[in-house]
């Protein structure tokens, strides 16, 4: 990859590497084109004297003779010797690290991660997507001296570091501290923001929008449209049974997040639809990582996780720029114009959807569990709740109207104890009015 792109997970590694690899191995998981390979050999060239680097999604004899060092070498030091001859390195004790990269193909040396740790002398990193790691293990024993690190595609922030926007993306973390407004900074900042509606954070679409001349969306869409395709491929040769099943909820997030209400119908994906037929469907997308789910918390207390109502959710696509290229899939934008339409705000489109695609984003980049809360009688609809210290924190997503929120009114009226802060996240610059806080889109990776 061309571009370097500056990753929060960089931070998160080091802090492995200083405090926790002579233990655990550091297992990096995400869905296919995060930029798990990448981030990994950058981290492994700028911080280590020598790597050892295999990938096990490689079909050549190198790779082929890699796994046997693992299944024909008695003892560890055997393995680690073999594995130096073949890809010609020379490992350090203390200064070297081991990757194995797409681990999740070849379970045998993942079992070895035990062996390798107690053995010491070097560091070791894995990467893989979360689903391969999860159902490949039946023959193995799943080694506990792994730390897991989730990579999740870029955020607002590390989009802005991408355009060369730094001191935008200061300016955001400044103003949320202060809890004060943009102001000046405010329509600029909007405008980057709508750029990254519309990008996405999938680091090949950035990488194509900050590559080509002038910007041009239209490279961006293709690479985004490159990794639709490959996920539908994947739904195909990994969902096994449930690939059908799969593939209807795919297909359908953005129709089910037009609706009012954003919560899937399972009546849309066929007559016959049934939660006990389609939860494991849900639950392949969310291990992906391709999807994320949010579900019902009945109490908005402290014990969010312990009130959920497995029946009710909403599905989210891990990436909003995605989500844009998926609902507009049927459509043939040669020049680009519905994508500029979409940028500038002239096609009049339900905006609202991708602003709550984008806030479900910003928290699960930032460890937040998804949650919302729902309820018929009286009709309320919070769209997103998050715990901060021991208060809960309900968010509305407005992407116009932002001053009519009759959902959180209630919740502020009816469910007082445990309540922290009540975001309005909407276009407009920050804000805090009558008990509410008005937070601009562009600030809920802050959040």
């Amino acid at each position: 990859m061309p571009l370097d792109f500056k990753r929060k997970a960089y931070a998160q590694m080091l802090e492995w590497k200083r405090t926790l690899a002579g233990r655990y191995a550091l297992l990096v998981e995400g869905a296919r084109r995060v930029g798990k390979t990448h981030l990994v050999r950058e981290f492994a060239a700028r911080e280590y004297e020598s790597c050892l680097f295999i990938d096990f999604s490689g079909q050549n004899q190198l790779v082929r003779d890699s796994k046997k060092a693992f299944t024909e070498e008695r003892d560890v030091q055997g393995t680690l010797e073999r594995l130096q001859t073949l890809h010609r390195v020379s490992l350090v004790p203390g200064r070297s690290c081991v990757v194995f990269d797409e681990v999740q193909r070849f379970p045998v040396a993942r079992e070895a991660i035990k062996r390798l740790v107690e053995y010491g002398k070097y560091h070791y990193i894995e990467t893989g997507s979360l689903l391969g790691i999860k159902e490949n293990v039946k023959d193995i024993v799943v080694p506990s001296e792994e730390h897991r690190m989730k990579l999740h595609p870029l955020d607002f922030e590390e989009f802005l570091w991408a355009l060369g926007a730094e001191r935008t993306a200061d300016a955001i973390r400044e103003r949320f501290a202060e809890k004060k407004p943009m102001g000046w900074l405010h329509a600029d900042t909007v405008k980057l923001a709508r750029q990254y509606l519309v990008v996405g954070g999938m680091p090949q679409s950035v990488e194509a929008y900050c590559l080509g001349e002038d910007r041009r969306l239209e490279a961006s869409e293709a690479a985004k449209r490159e990794i639709l395709s490959l996920y539908e491929s994947d739904i195909g040769k990994f969902a096994g049974g449930y690939a059908p099943k799969v593939r209807a909820i795919f297909r359908h997030v953005p129709s089910a997040l037009n609706t009012r209400e954003k919560k899937f119908h399972l009546a849309d994906l066929g007559r016959n639809a049934r939660m006990r037929r389609y939860e494991n469907a849900f639950l392949w997308l969310s291990d992906s990582m391709v999807a994320n789910v949010a579900y019902n918390s009945t109490d908005p207390g402290v014990g969010l996780e312990m009130n959920l109502d497995d029946s009710l959710f909403k599905c989210y696509l891990l990436d909003t720029g995605l989500l844009l290229t998926q609902a507009m899939a049927g459509e043939r934008d040669a020049d680009g114009r519905l994508l500029r339409g979409v940028l500038y705000d002239k096609l009049g489109v339900n905006e609202g959807m991708f602003f709550e695609n984008y806030v479900a984003q910003a928290l699960t980049a930032r460890g937040h569990d998804l949650l919302f809360y729902s309820r018929s009688s009286p009709r309320v609809e919070v769209d997103f709740l998050f715990r901060s210290g021991i208060k809960t924190c309900p968010i509305e997503v407005k992407s116009s109207g932002y001053r009519v929120h009759a959902s959180l009114d209630w919740l502020a009226a009816n469910r007082k104890k445990g309540l922290g802060t009540k975001y309005v996240v909407c276009p407009g610059d920050f804000e805090t009015d009558g008990g509410v806080t008005y937070l601009p889109f562009y600030m809920a990776h802050c959040l």
